[in-house]
Protein backbone atom coordinates (compact mmCIF):
# COMPACT_ATOMS: atom_id res chain seq x y z
CA UNK A 1 0.00 0.00 0.00
CA UNK A 2 1.19 3.36 -1.04
CA UNK A 3 1.79 6.13 1.72
CA UNK A 4 -0.29 9.31 1.41
CA UNK A 5 2.00 12.64 0.50
CA UNK A 6 2.17 15.05 3.24
CA UNK A 7 5.87 17.11 4.07
CA UNK A 8 8.10 16.42 7.04
CA UNK A 9 8.26 19.35 10.01
CA UNK A 10 10.94 20.22 12.34
CA UNK A 11 9.30 18.62 15.44
CA UNK A 12 10.21 20.76 18.25
CA UNK A 13 8.63 18.46 21.05
CA UNK A 14 10.08 20.09 23.78
CA UNK A 15 7.79 19.36 26.27
CA UNK A 16 8.07 15.38 25.51
CA UNK A 17 9.77 14.94 29.21
CA UNK A 18 7.45 17.53 30.78
CA UNK A 19 4.81 15.97 33.01
CA UNK A 20 1.46 17.45 33.44
CA UNK A 21 0.93 19.96 36.24
CA UNK A 22 -1.92 21.13 37.72
CA UNK A 23 -2.24 24.91 37.23
CA UNK A 24 -3.47 27.12 40.55
CA UNK A 25 -7.13 27.72 40.49
CA UNK A 26 -7.66 31.01 38.31
CA UNK A 27 -9.36 34.01 40.07
CA UNK A 28 -11.93 34.07 36.96
CA UNK A 29 -13.03 31.47 34.21
CA UNK A 30 -15.29 32.63 31.41
CA UNK A 31 -17.38 29.60 30.03
CA UNK A 32 -18.71 30.09 26.76
CA UNK A 33 -21.69 28.52 25.71
CA UNK A 34 -20.16 26.89 22.34
CA UNK A 35 -17.10 24.98 22.80
CA UNK A 36 -18.25 22.49 20.65
CA UNK A 37 -19.30 21.84 17.14
CA UNK A 38 -23.02 22.08 16.63
CA UNK A 39 -26.05 24.28 18.32
CA UNK A 40 -24.31 26.36 21.08
CA UNK A 41 -25.97 25.43 25.06
CA UNK A 42 -28.10 28.35 26.88
CA UNK A 43 -26.67 29.49 30.14
CA UNK A 44 -28.92 27.47 32.79
CA UNK A 45 -27.49 29.52 36.37
CA UNK A 46 -28.73 33.11 36.59
CA UNK A 47 -26.23 36.12 38.40
CA UNK A 48 -24.81 35.93 41.65
CA UNK A 49 -25.84 32.14 41.47
CA UNK A 50 -23.08 29.96 44.09
CA UNK A 51 -21.86 26.91 41.78
CA UNK A 52 -19.88 23.74 42.04
CA UNK A 53 -17.11 22.04 40.11
CA UNK A 54 -18.83 19.94 37.80
CA UNK A 55 -21.87 21.84 37.72
CA UNK A 56 -24.19 21.82 34.64
CA UNK A 57 -24.54 25.47 33.89
CA UNK A 58 -25.45 25.23 30.52
CA UNK A 59 -27.45 22.83 28.35
CA UNK A 60 -28.89 22.81 24.70
CA UNK A 61 -32.22 20.87 23.55
CA UNK A 62 -30.84 19.58 19.94
CA UNK A 63 -29.06 16.27 19.75
CA UNK A 64 -26.36 17.39 17.84
CA UNK A 65 -24.66 19.99 20.97
CA UNK A 66 -23.08 19.22 24.23
CA UNK A 67 -23.34 20.00 27.79
CA UNK A 68 -21.01 22.82 29.66
CA UNK A 69 -20.01 22.21 33.42
CA UNK A 70 -18.57 24.76 35.83
CA UNK A 71 -14.60 24.50 36.08
CA UNK A 72 -14.53 25.95 39.39
CA UNK A 73 -16.41 26.37 42.39
CA UNK A 74 -17.34 30.06 43.16
CA UNK A 75 -20.31 33.08 42.24
CA UNK A 76 -21.18 32.98 38.53
CA UNK A 77 -20.54 37.12 38.28
CA UNK A 78 -21.36 37.95 34.48
CA UNK A 79 -23.14 36.30 31.54
CA UNK A 80 -22.69 38.49 28.13
CA UNK A 81 -22.26 38.34 24.93
CA UNK A 82 -19.02 36.23 23.13
CA UNK A 83 -17.50 36.23 20.06
CA UNK A 84 -15.08 33.14 19.84
CA UNK A 85 -11.95 33.52 17.78
CA UNK A 86 -13.35 32.13 14.42
CA UNK A 87 -17.05 31.48 15.61
CA UNK A 88 -20.22 32.61 15.84
CA UNK A 89 -21.62 34.90 18.45
CA UNK A 90 -22.88 32.98 21.99
CA UNK A 91 -23.14 33.61 25.38
CA UNK A 92 -20.74 33.03 27.91
CA UNK A 93 -20.76 32.53 31.86
CA UNK A 94 -17.94 34.43 34.18
CA UNK A 95 -17.36 32.44 37.42
CA UNK A 96 -15.19 33.86 40.01
CA UNK A 97 -13.70 31.75 41.97
CA UNK A 98 -13.87 31.16 45.85
CA UNK A 99 -10.60 29.29 45.34
CA UNK A 100 -11.89 25.65 47.15
CA UNK A 101 -12.78 23.91 44.11
CA UNK A 102 -15.69 21.90 46.13
CA UNK A 103 -16.94 19.30 43.89
CA UNK A 104 -20.95 19.32 42.69
CA UNK A 105 -22.32 17.28 45.78
CA UNK A 106 -24.54 15.48 43.23
CA UNK A 107 -21.97 13.51 40.87
CA UNK A 108 -22.29 10.25 40.52
CA UNK A 109 -20.83 7.35 38.63
CA UNK A 110 -22.98 6.84 35.23
CA UNK A 111 -24.68 3.89 35.06
CA UNK A 112 -25.83 2.07 31.65
CA UNK A 113 -27.30 -1.31 30.78
CA UNK A 114 -27.40 -0.83 26.74
CA UNK A 115 -25.77 1.18 23.93
CA UNK A 116 -28.93 3.79 24.19
CA UNK A 117 -28.44 4.29 27.92
CA UNK A 118 -24.71 4.73 27.69
CA UNK A 119 -24.80 7.49 24.90
CA UNK A 120 -27.15 9.21 27.51
CA UNK A 121 -24.79 9.08 30.25
CA UNK A 122 -22.35 10.55 27.60
CA UNK A 123 -24.17 12.99 26.50
CA UNK A 124 -24.31 14.96 29.71
CA UNK A 125 -20.69 14.19 30.46
CA UNK A 126 -20.06 17.32 27.63
CA UNK A 127 -17.48 15.05 25.92
CA UNK A 128 -15.77 16.22 22.53
CA UNK A 129 -13.24 15.64 20.00
CA UNK A 130 -10.03 16.48 21.89
CA UNK A 131 -8.14 16.35 18.79
CA UNK A 132 -10.22 18.54 15.77
CA UNK A 133 -13.24 20.34 15.83
CA UNK A 134 -15.01 18.90 18.92
CA UNK A 135 -17.47 16.81 17.35
CA UNK A 136 -19.69 15.94 20.56
CA UNK A 137 -18.64 12.57 21.55
CA UNK A 138 -22.16 10.89 21.61
CA UNK A 139 -22.87 11.58 18.14
CA UNK A 140 -19.54 10.16 17.03
CA UNK A 141 -20.47 6.87 18.97
CA UNK A 142 -24.21 6.17 17.53
CA UNK A 143 -22.94 5.06 13.70
CA UNK A 144 -25.94 3.76 12.11
CA UNK A 145 -24.31 1.04 10.51
CA UNK A 146 -21.55 -1.84 11.69
CA UNK A 147 -18.66 -0.41 12.94
CA UNK A 148 -15.21 -2.90 12.18
CA UNK A 149 -12.40 -0.65 13.24
CA UNK A 150 -11.95 1.48 16.45
CA UNK A 151 -9.07 3.69 15.25
CA UNK A 152 -7.63 5.78 18.04
CA UNK A 153 -5.60 8.63 16.71
CA UNK A 154 -1.98 8.98 18.59
CA UNK A 155 0.02 10.74 15.88
CA UNK A 156 0.42 14.04 16.84
CA UNK A 157 1.78 15.16 14.18
CA UNK A 158 2.45 18.53 14.11
CA UNK A 159 5.54 20.55 15.68
CA UNK A 160 5.60 21.68 19.44
CA UNK A 161 2.22 19.76 20.67
CA UNK A 162 2.57 16.77 23.27
CA UNK A 163 -0.41 16.97 25.34
CA UNK A 164 -1.62 13.78 23.09
CA UNK A 165 2.07 12.22 24.11
CA UNK A 166 1.94 12.78 27.53
CA UNK A 167 -1.50 11.50 28.52
CA UNK A 168 -0.39 8.11 26.53
CA UNK A 169 2.95 8.14 29.24
CA UNK A 170 0.95 9.40 32.59
CA UNK A 171 -2.24 7.39 31.68
CA UNK A 172 -1.88 4.24 29.33
CA UNK A 173 -4.49 1.81 31.41
CA UNK A 174 -6.67 4.45 32.00
CA UNK A 175 -7.01 4.83 27.78
CA UNK A 176 -6.68 0.54 27.37
CA UNK A 177 -9.58 0.39 29.78
CA UNK A 178 -11.57 2.92 27.69
CA UNK A 179 -10.97 1.59 24.40
CA UNK A 180 -12.27 -1.70 26.13
CA UNK A 181 -15.36 0.09 27.08
CA UNK A 182 -16.33 1.24 23.92
CA UNK A 183 -15.71 -1.82 21.93
CA UNK A 184 -17.87 -3.49 24.14
CA UNK A 185 -20.57 -1.81 24.02
CA UNK A 186 -20.73 -1.01 20.67
CA UNK A 187 -19.57 -4.57 19.20
CA UNK A 188 -16.19 -3.15 17.98
CA UNK A 189 -14.39 -6.55 17.19
CA UNK A 190 -10.52 -4.95 16.40
CA UNK A 191 -8.73 -1.44 17.70
CA UNK A 192 -5.91 -0.50 16.09
CA UNK A 193 -3.48 2.66 17.94
CA UNK A 194 -2.14 4.50 15.51
CA UNK A 195 1.41 6.16 16.90
CA UNK A 196 4.25 7.99 15.21
CA UNK A 197 7.89 6.27 15.40
CA UNK A 198 9.58 9.22 16.92
CA UNK A 199 7.45 8.33 20.14
CA UNK A 200 9.07 5.20 20.99
CA UNK A 201 8.16 5.54 24.97
CA UNK A 202 4.85 6.16 24.64
CA UNK A 203 4.20 2.99 22.33
CA UNK A 204 6.46 0.29 24.20
CA UNK A 205 3.96 2.18 27.54
CA UNK A 206 1.05 1.40 25.72
CA UNK A 207 2.21 -1.77 24.38
CA UNK A 208 2.64 -3.21 27.78
CA UNK A 209 -0.90 -1.96 28.96
CA UNK A 210 -2.14 -3.75 26.26
CA UNK A 211 -0.76 -6.96 27.73
CA UNK A 212 -1.06 -8.81 24.18
CA UNK A 213 -4.95 -8.12 24.10
CA UNK A 214 -5.36 -9.78 20.38
CA UNK A 215 -8.39 -7.34 19.79
CA UNK A 216 -6.15 -4.04 20.40
CA UNK A 217 -2.84 -3.21 17.63
CA UNK A 218 -0.11 -0.42 17.94
CA UNK A 219 0.36 0.50 14.53
CA UNK A 220 3.57 2.40 13.85
CA UNK A 221 3.14 5.55 11.38
CA UNK A 222 5.82 7.55 9.95
CA UNK A 223 6.25 10.68 11.34
CA UNK A 224 4.99 12.90 8.35
CA UNK A 225 2.58 15.49 8.59
CA UNK A 226 -0.62 15.26 8.52
CA UNK A 227 -0.20 11.67 9.79
CA UNK A 228 -3.32 12.69 12.19
CA UNK A 229 -5.54 13.20 9.76
CA UNK A 230 -8.49 11.63 10.00
CA UNK A 231 -8.86 10.30 6.25
CA UNK A 232 -4.71 9.85 6.09
CA UNK A 233 -5.00 7.86 9.21
CA UNK A 234 -7.96 5.46 7.65
CA UNK A 235 -5.70 4.93 4.33
CA UNK A 236 -2.58 4.36 6.62
CA UNK A 237 -3.74 1.78 9.01
CA UNK A 238 -6.61 0.12 6.99
CA UNK A 239 -6.44 0.25 4.00
CA UNK A 240 -9.92 1.88 3.52
CA UNK A 241 -10.75 5.31 1.63
CA UNK A 242 -13.84 7.66 2.75
CA UNK A 243 -15.07 8.80 0.01
CA UNK A 244 -16.14 12.41 -0.62
CA UNK A 245 -19.00 13.47 1.12
CA UNK A 246 -19.07 10.75 3.84
CA UNK A 247 -17.98 9.98 7.00
CA UNK A 248 -15.50 7.37 8.45
CA UNK A 249 -18.21 5.26 9.61
CA UNK A 250 -19.55 5.04 6.18
CA UNK A 251 -16.61 2.69 5.74
CA UNK A 252 -17.26 0.88 9.38
CA UNK A 253 -14.48 2.85 11.39
CA UNK A 254 -14.76 5.33 13.79
CA UNK A 255 -11.48 7.23 14.89
CA UNK A 256 -10.92 8.80 18.29
CA UNK A 257 -8.21 11.55 19.27
CA UNK A 258 -6.30 9.32 22.52
CA UNK A 259 -6.95 11.87 24.76
CA UNK A 260 -10.88 11.87 24.56
CA UNK A 261 -10.79 7.92 25.37
CA UNK A 262 -8.98 8.56 28.60
CA UNK A 263 -11.28 11.34 29.40
CA UNK A 264 -14.19 9.27 28.92
CA UNK A 265 -13.14 6.42 30.97
CA UNK A 266 -12.26 8.84 33.77
CA UNK A 267 -15.96 10.24 33.17
CA UNK A 268 -17.34 6.74 33.43
CA UNK A 269 -15.16 5.93 36.73
CA UNK A 270 -15.46 9.34 38.67
CA UNK A 271 -18.54 11.14 37.46
CA UNK A 272 -16.69 14.26 37.08
CA UNK A 273 -17.86 15.81 33.41
CA UNK A 274 -15.37 17.69 31.57
CA UNK A 275 -13.81 20.62 33.12
CA UNK A 276 -10.16 20.51 32.72
CA UNK A 277 -7.76 20.42 29.88
CA UNK A 278 -4.22 19.18 29.35
CA UNK A 279 -2.44 21.77 26.91
CA UNK A 280 1.50 21.87 25.70
CA UNK A 281 2.58 25.17 26.23
CA UNK A 282 5.49 26.37 24.07
CA UNK A 283 7.15 28.73 21.18
CA UNK A 284 10.05 30.95 20.81
CA UNK A 285 8.79 33.59 23.79
CA UNK A 286 8.15 30.39 26.50
CA UNK A 287 10.97 30.75 28.21
CA UNK A 288 9.45 27.38 30.68
CA UNK A 289 7.96 25.09 27.90
CA UNK A 290 5.76 23.22 29.74
CA UNK A 291 2.47 20.85 29.90
CA UNK A 292 -0.34 22.02 32.35
CA UNK A 293 -3.96 21.09 33.65
CA UNK A 294 -6.22 23.79 33.39
CA UNK A 295 -9.84 24.21 34.23
CA UNK A 296 -11.82 25.06 31.42
CA UNK A 297 -12.30 28.67 30.70
CA UNK A 298 -8.96 29.98 32.52
CA UNK A 299 -7.51 32.57 30.78
CA UNK A 300 -4.68 32.04 28.13
CA UNK A 301 -2.41 34.49 29.80
CA UNK A 302 -2.48 32.98 33.13
CA UNK A 303 -0.90 30.17 31.68
CA UNK A 304 1.33 31.83 29.30
CA UNK A 305 2.48 33.88 32.98
CA UNK A 306 3.07 30.42 34.41
CA UNK A 307 5.29 29.81 31.31
CA UNK A 308 7.16 32.98 32.03
CA UNK A 309 5.98 34.20 28.33
CA UNK A 310 8.10 37.19 26.63
CA UNK A 311 4.62 39.31 26.32
CA UNK A 312 6.58 42.48 25.05
CA UNK A 313 7.64 40.73 21.75
CA UNK A 314 4.65 38.70 21.34
CA UNK A 315 3.68 38.66 17.87
CA UNK A 316 1.73 35.43 17.40
CA UNK A 317 -0.58 33.47 19.88
CA UNK A 318 -1.87 30.12 18.56
CA UNK A 319 -4.25 27.55 19.85
CA UNK A 320 -3.16 24.15 18.72
CA UNK A 321 -0.33 23.73 16.26
CA UNK A 322 1.44 26.06 13.83
CA UNK A 323 -0.35 24.33 10.81
CA UNK A 324 -3.42 23.91 11.54
CA UNK A 325 -4.14 26.08 14.28
CA UNK A 326 -6.01 29.31 15.05
CA UNK A 327 -4.21 32.69 15.58
CA UNK A 328 -6.11 34.47 19.03
CA UNK A 329 -6.38 37.79 18.79
CA UNK A 330 -5.41 38.31 22.90
CA UNK A 331 -4.54 36.59 25.27
CA UNK A 332 -7.01 37.51 28.17
CA UNK A 333 -9.23 34.44 25.41
CA UNK A 334 -10.73 31.51 27.53
CA UNK A 335 -9.20 27.73 27.21
CA UNK A 336 -11.73 25.47 25.25
CA UNK A 337 -12.15 22.07 25.28
CA UNK A 338 -10.37 21.63 21.84
CA UNK A 339 -7.31 23.92 22.80
CA UNK A 340 -4.63 21.00 22.80
CA UNK A 341 -1.57 23.68 22.83
CA UNK A 342 -0.81 27.61 23.15
CA UNK A 343 2.41 28.47 21.24
CA UNK A 344 3.46 32.34 22.08
CA UNK A 345 5.73 33.40 18.83
CA UNK A 346 7.30 36.19 17.71
CA UNK A 347 6.03 38.20 14.86
CA UNK A 348 6.52 36.67 11.37
CA UNK A 349 8.96 38.15 9.16
CA UNK A 350 6.71 39.51 5.79
CA UNK A 351 7.12 36.42 2.70
CA UNK A 352 7.12 38.14 -0.30
CA UNK A 353 4.95 36.16 -3.19
CA UNK A 354 5.23 36.14 -6.51
CA UNK A 355 3.81 34.42 -9.00
CA UNK A 356 3.18 30.45 -9.53
CA UNK A 357 5.87 28.81 -10.85
CA UNK A 358 4.34 25.71 -11.76
CA UNK A 359 6.34 23.64 -10.00
CA UNK A 360 3.98 21.20 -9.12
CA UNK A 361 5.10 20.91 -5.53
CA UNK A 362 1.80 21.76 -3.86
CA UNK A 363 0.59 18.95 -6.05
CA UNK A 364 2.79 16.82 -4.60
CA UNK A 365 2.79 17.12 -0.86
CA UNK A 366 -0.75 17.22 -1.03
CA UNK A 367 -2.19 13.60 0.95
CA UNK A 368 -5.31 14.23 -0.93
CA UNK A 369 -3.84 14.45 -4.22
CA UNK A 370 -5.59 17.69 -5.56
CA UNK A 371 -3.97 20.50 -7.71
CA UNK A 372 -3.96 23.83 -4.90
CA UNK A 373 -3.27 26.27 -7.86
CA UNK A 374 -6.27 25.28 -9.62
CA UNK A 375 -7.96 25.25 -7.03
CA UNK A 376 -6.55 28.76 -6.03
CA UNK A 377 -7.32 30.29 -9.79
CA UNK A 378 -11.05 28.87 -9.84
CA UNK A 379 -11.37 30.53 -5.90
CA UNK A 380 -10.13 33.70 -8.12
CA UNK A 381 -12.71 33.79 -10.92
CA UNK A 382 -15.38 32.69 -7.85
CA UNK A 383 -16.35 29.55 -10.10
CA UNK A 384 -18.10 27.77 -8.41
CA UNK A 385 -18.62 24.77 -10.80
CA UNK A 386 -14.81 24.16 -10.91
CA UNK A 387 -14.52 24.64 -7.12
CA UNK A 388 -16.25 21.15 -7.42
CA UNK A 389 -14.68 19.90 -10.27
CA UNK A 390 -11.43 20.04 -8.55
CA UNK A 391 -12.77 18.29 -5.45
CA UNK A 392 -12.21 21.45 -2.89
CA UNK A 393 -14.65 19.44 -0.61
CA UNK A 394 -11.64 17.02 -0.26
CA UNK A 395 -9.02 19.71 1.14
CA UNK A 396 -8.17 19.62 4.77
CA UNK A 397 -7.10 22.58 4.93
CA UNK A 398 -3.66 20.82 6.42
CA UNK A 399 -1.04 23.66 4.50
CA UNK A 400 1.15 21.12 3.25
CA UNK A 401 0.54 23.21 0.16
CA UNK A 402 1.32 26.45 1.41
CA UNK A 403 4.31 25.12 3.38
CA UNK A 404 6.05 23.40 0.34
CA UNK A 405 5.14 26.23 -1.92
CA UNK A 406 8.44 28.20 -3.72
CA UNK A 407 6.40 31.43 -4.52
CA UNK A 408 4.80 31.81 -0.87
CA UNK A 409 1.58 31.58 -2.07
CA UNK A 410 -1.27 31.59 0.43
CA UNK A 411 -2.91 28.30 -1.07
CA UNK A 412 -4.26 26.77 2.00
CA UNK A 413 -5.63 29.96 3.29
CA UNK A 414 -7.24 30.32 -0.65
CA UNK A 415 -8.59 27.27 -0.25
CA UNK A 416 -10.50 28.10 2.97
CA UNK A 417 -12.37 31.54 1.53
CA UNK A 418 -13.29 29.14 -0.71
CA UNK A 419 -15.13 26.78 1.08
CA UNK A 420 -16.58 29.89 3.24
CA UNK A 421 -18.04 30.75 -0.74
CA UNK A 422 -19.49 27.25 -1.46
CA UNK A 423 -20.61 27.62 1.99
CA UNK A 424 -22.43 30.78 0.91
CA UNK A 425 -24.35 29.80 -2.07
CA UNK A 426 -21.33 30.09 -4.42
CA UNK A 427 -22.39 33.77 -5.01
CA UNK A 428 -20.18 36.50 -7.04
Amino acid sequence: MRRLHGVSLPHAKQTAGSAFVPLAVPEKVLLPMSLHMGVPCTPTVKLKQEVTVGERIGTCDAPFSADIHASVSGVVTAITDYRPAGGKPCKAVEITSDGKQTPFPDLKVPEYSDRESFLAALRVSGAVGMGGAGLPTHIKLAPKGKIDYLLINAAECEPYITADDRTMKEKPLTILAGIRRIMAILDIPECAIGVEKNKPDAMKILRDAADKDPHITLVPLAPVYPQGAEKVLIYHITGKVVPEGKLPADVGVIVMNVSSIAFLEEYFTTGMPFVNRGITVDGGLVKKPCSVVAPVGTPIRNILEYAECDFEHLGRLISGGPMMGMCLPSPDYPVTKTMNAILALPEAKPRRTTACIRCGRCIGACPMKLMPTELEKAYQRRDAAALDAYKLQLCMLCGCCSYVCPANRPLAESNSLAKAFVRGGGKK
